[in-house]
């Protein structure tokens, strides 16, 4: 189980000590716009042409909150500048649950979100299936669901690995898969791997538990398409590019049988 993070007044002050990839000021070095820079306008109408809305979205490790906010504007078309009050319609078309193991992150997204009514933000560590289970299955039943149509996963995937080791990982894409549709991942190479344990070596802080025996390692972005494809009966819809600090992002779409398609794709 991942413990809750340290946070005032403790060294995960110090800008490498976010084991769990909690890092305060997450956007100043990898900015949102590199990211949604790389998906095409029009995405959601183009996956679920047909669908009812709202359409339901799911963003695991959401930090702050600022990815967040700009793939919700990206996704829906809407400027900078709006906001809920100008786009009063905006959540009929997309709802987006956004979690993250740190309270202190979730608070400042809370704070500053332009969409309260449309983007929920909710501190939940994702690999506590005590936790998530009735906390999600509440969430989804609001709209008669029992699955979302899109899950975001960008820049988790290490921090899962880390902290929870290859079983970790393999458990945390299979309920991912279950759980969503469509899953937009932003898997973190190797090399950050070896970064985030040489940052918490410099600071004096014990190695990650799972580093040193992962079997799983080499290529992520490959190692993970392969899990999700092979073990996970989801298929690779498309790479939409790399960002400027070498991260692919990948669209997988379920094949499973456990996804309703009832209202949603009638």
């Amino acid at each position: 189980k991942m413990a809750a993070p340290m946070s005032e007044g403790s060294p995960a002050l110090e800008p490498g000590a976010a084991p769990y990839g909690n890092f305060p000021n997450y956007s100043r070095f990898h900015p949102p716009e590199g990211r949604v820079s790389l998906l095409p306008g029009g995405l959601l109408r183009s996956l679920f042409p047909a669908a009812a809305r709202p359409l339901l979205g799911l963003d695991v490790g959401c930090n702050s909150g600022e990815l967040s906010v700009a793939l919700y504007r990206h996704l829906l078309g809407l400027q900078e500048s709006e906001g809920s009050l100008d786009q009063p319609a905006a959540g009929k078309d997309l709802n987006l649950l956004c979690c993250d193991i740190d309270p202190v992150l979730i608070e400042r997204a809370q704070q500053c979100s332009p969409f309260p009514a449309s983007i929920s933000f909710a501190n939940l560590d994702i690999m506590d299936s005590s936790a998530r289970e009735p906390f999600l299955s509440s969430y989804l039943g609001r709209f008669g669901r029992s699955t979302f149509d899109i899950g975001f996963c960008m820049s988790v995937t290490m921090w899962i690995h880390l902290n929870h080791g290859d079983s970790g990982l393999m458990e945390f894409l299979s309920f991912l898969s279950s759980l969503c549709k469509y899953l937009l991942i932003e898997p973190q190479p190797w090399k950050c791997y070896r970064a985030a344990a040489r940052r918490l070596r410099k600071l004096g802080r014990n190695d990650f538990d799972h580093f040193r025996s992962l079997a799983i390692n080499g290529d992520m972005a490959e190692r993970i398409t392969q899990i999700l494809t092979k073990d996970c009966a989801m298929e690779l819809v498309c790479c939409f590019g790399s960002t400027s600090w070498d991260r692919s992002l990948l669209l997988f779409k379920s094949n499973g049988s456990n996804h309703e398609p009832s209202e949603q794709e009638q």
